[in-house]
């Protein structure tokens, strides 16, 4: 392993995530553990073998592990340790400041990337008062989003769960309402529309930087 050889707390840390894709990898896990295959789509632009040594690096610093699923789906996924979800206030700090840098890129943003961006950007002033359950369906994966007090919480949709109201959408189609302006009408909503569309104001979009 690489290493600053700084005795700093910073330098020790990027001695174990500031590789390239490290921190991303930490991003795609934030929300559940994934199959390899799974965050090769989440980071298209990490090669395989690359995306294979940073998982075996972190593996090693303890940031994640590799955990065999009970059958019937018996399949190898990586998750994050306790160490390894310390992290989340970082990430979310890192994708605040950097929410207000230009657009460099024209891919799409991962469906974890997107739930980060909701976390990074949500407005606890503007939840002064409401309180509700979102259920977001991006596809394959969903996702409850609750809101109370004024705090926002996102997990992947346990069976069984409830909503008040269930919104279907592209991570793109999504991410055009929350950050872009599109109107929420072009969303397909069921259960309470007026609680969805509250609820999608909770995102303000960042100024950008001067």
């Amino acid at each position: 392993m690489r290493t600053y050889d700084d005795p700093c707390g910073v330098a020790r840390a990027l001695d174990h995530i500031g590789e390239r894709w490290a921190l991303l990898i930490v991003r795609e896990l934030l929300l559940g553990p994934k199959r390899f295959t799974d965050l090769r789509d989440g980071l298209p632009g990490a090669s395989q073998n690359v995306l294979s040594q940073r998982l075996r690096e972190m593996e090693e610093s303890g940031v994640l592990r590799r955990r065999r699923l009970p059958p019937p789906a018996a399949s190898q996924v990586y998750e994050l340790t306790d160490r390894g979800r310390e992290l989340e206030p970082v990430v979310l700090a890192l994708a605040r400041w950097g929410s207000r840098m230009p657009f460099t890129s024209s891919r799409p943003l991962s469906v974890d990337a997107l739930m980060q961006a909701l976390k990074s950007v949500f407005d606890p002033e503007a939840a002064a008062g409401f309180s509700c359950r979102v259920e977001l369906r991006l596809g394959e994966p969903s996702f409850l989003a609750t809101v109370s007090d004024g705090s926002f919480a996102l997990a992947r949709t346990a069976e069984g769960e409830s909503a008040q109201a269930v919104l279907h959408a592209g991570p793109e189609a999504l991410r055009d309402v929350v950050f872009l302006g599109v109107p929420a009408d072009t969303l397909r909503i069921d259960g309470d529309r007026a609680v969805a569309e509250r609820f999608l104001r909770l995102f303000p979009r960042p100024e950008a930087h001067a």
